[in-house]
């Protein structure tokens, strides 16, 4: 039995990828009850490089890279995004050089969520690797995201309390039990005893974790 329930949404269409309402991506189709999975098959030995561009934002501009996997209409930010950290050319990234691209200058990604939002939008032909294609979808769904969590970050401070972590999941179409609430949020309880706020890092991974499991 769930312990929450999704959001009733009023259905729309949209003409493109970039343009489609805030919410938690949909589940691959293979998934199968496999939902921890990700978390016992990798292992990081890289240092990690962080980028100054955000998700999904750009002033444009061209790229030589050369892969056409991506989808139509897909920023050059983004590719270009892909591109730096796609050294060996192969069209292919692997969660330490995702790690390295969607990190930015003062948001730095857990290798933790990496390997979750990388089960969640795996590619079908090398779960291990991501391609133009996932690369795409996913950025495109931390920029929905990204705007989601700064506007309930009200004082701008990067992060969010237990309030507005409500008001914000709710926002994405979850609606959550206080006392369920509570047990997803004491996960990040540094023992220090102050009040337990996430970052963005931890924002996502709250949200993916409700999304496998609903």
């Amino acid at each position: 039995m769930s312990f929450f329930s999704k959001k009733p949404r009023s259905s729309s269409s949209s003409s493109s990828s970039s343009s489609y309402a805030p919410s938690a991506p949909s589940l691959p189709e293979s998934y199968d009850q496999r939902g921890q999975a990700y978390s016992t098959s990798h292992q990081s030995n890289h240092s990690q490089q962080q980028q100054q561009s955000y998700y999904g934002q750009g002033n444009g501009g061209g790229s030589s890279y050369g892969h056409s996997g991506f989808p139509p209409g897909t920023s050059p930010d983004v590719i270009r995004s892909f591109e730096m950290v796609d050294r060996d050319r192969s069209g292919f990234i692997d969660e330490n050089e995702l790690q390295q691209a969607v990190s930015s200058g003062y948001q730095r990604f857990s290798i933790r969520t990496i390997r979750l939002l990388m089960f969640l939008f795996k590619n079908p032909h090398d779960p291990l690797r991501f391609g133009p294609k996932e690369f795409a979808a996913l950025w495109g769904c931390l920029g929905q995201w990204r705007g989601i969590f700064e506007r309930y970050d009200k004082d701008r401070s990067g992060k969010i309390d237990l309030f507005e972590l409500r008001d914000a999941l709710y926002s994405l179409g979850f609606a959550i039990p206080s006392s369920v609430l509570q047990v997803l949020i004491s996960k990040y309880d540094d023992g220090s005893g102050r009040r337990i706020e996430l970052n963005f890092d931890s924002f996502v991974e709250c949200g993916m974790i409700l999304k496998v499991r609903s």
